[in-house]
């Protein structure tokens, strides 16, 4: 078995059925920056990030079909590539992170294909993070 990091270990506990939402929290640095791959300007701060990523976690983890299929850790970043299927559509895509010395995500950006996922994956977080700010 692989050993990563303790911060990627803690971001993979997250995924695997530990307190989302509280990880989320306590892995994004203050000064995180989020990289959509539907929006075209990053998404700066905690707290913009934990929106998009706590909106990610409803819409990619819904089905019980999301893993990770590679893992590639080099000092501070890591490359996660995943699969998952929404309503028979396969979604294949790349989390990049970057944790600061304190062992928070600093930087996280997301990479989706083909097209017809990018945009499913954008109709249902649009619809998402509309909820939450209703919420």
């Amino acid at each position: 078995m692989t050993e990563y990091s303790d911060h990627l270990n803690l971001w993979l506990s997250g995924l695997e059925g530990g307190d989302k939402f509280k990880i989320l929290n306590k892995i994004l640095a203050d000064d995180c920056v989020f990289y959509s791959p539907v929006m075209h300007t990053p998404q700066k701060g905690k707290q913009l990030t934990f929106l998009y990523l706590a909106s990610a976690f409803t819409v990619l983890l819904k089905e019980g079909k999301f893993q990770y299929r590679r893992i590639l850790e080099q000092g501070n970043d890591a490359v996660l590539e995943f699969e998952t299927e929404i309503d028979g559509i396969l979604i294949n895509g790349v989390d990049m992170m970057t944790f600061n010395d304190d062992g928070q995500i600093t930087e996280f950006k997301v990479m989706l294909r083909p097209m017809k996922a990018l945009e499913k994956v954008k109709a249902l977080m649009m619809a998402e993070l509309e909820a939450m700010k209703s919420a």
